[in-house]
């Protein structure tokens, strides 16, 4: 099982990677990558609190659950918001549609809104 540390260094990686494609103009992929990171802290975040493996899901609203964390409202909704964008980035059936969604200043708002919630879940926890 992957220590705590470990998952948090994923994070933050990921998170450095979503801000590089956020700078290539690779928004879709950004937005992926955010995904990505607060998946894997919310993991660590399981085998933190939990003491279990983390489930196999990429739902974050599974894992925050599962974690048992409690997060204020804008945490949560933003959560919910990148939970259902999680599909549609990971497997697109529009290419076209999905970058007209996810424009230059839409990725840097969950870009920012990614940074918040990895720093609230390390300073809270």
């Amino acid at each position: 099982m992957q220590n705590f540390q470990e998952w948090i260094t994923q994070a933050d990686y990921d998170y450095e990677t979503a801000k590089y494609m956020a700078q290539g103009q690779r928004y879709i992929y950004a937005v992926f990558m955010c995904h990505l990171a607060i998946e894997k802290i919310l993991k660590g975040m399981i085998t933190r609190l939990i003491k279990e493996q983390p489930p196999r899901t990429h739902s974050l609203i599974q894992l925050a659950n599962k974690a048992q964390i409690n997060p204020p409202e804008n945490i949560g909704k933003f959560l919910v918001f990148l939970d259902q964008a999680s599909i549609p980035t990971r497997y697109p059936e529009n290419l076209h549609k999905l970058q007209a969604i996810y424009s230059e200043e839409k990725t840097l708002q969950i870009i920012n809104n990614t940074q918040d919630v990895l720093e609230w879940i390390k300073q809270t926890f």
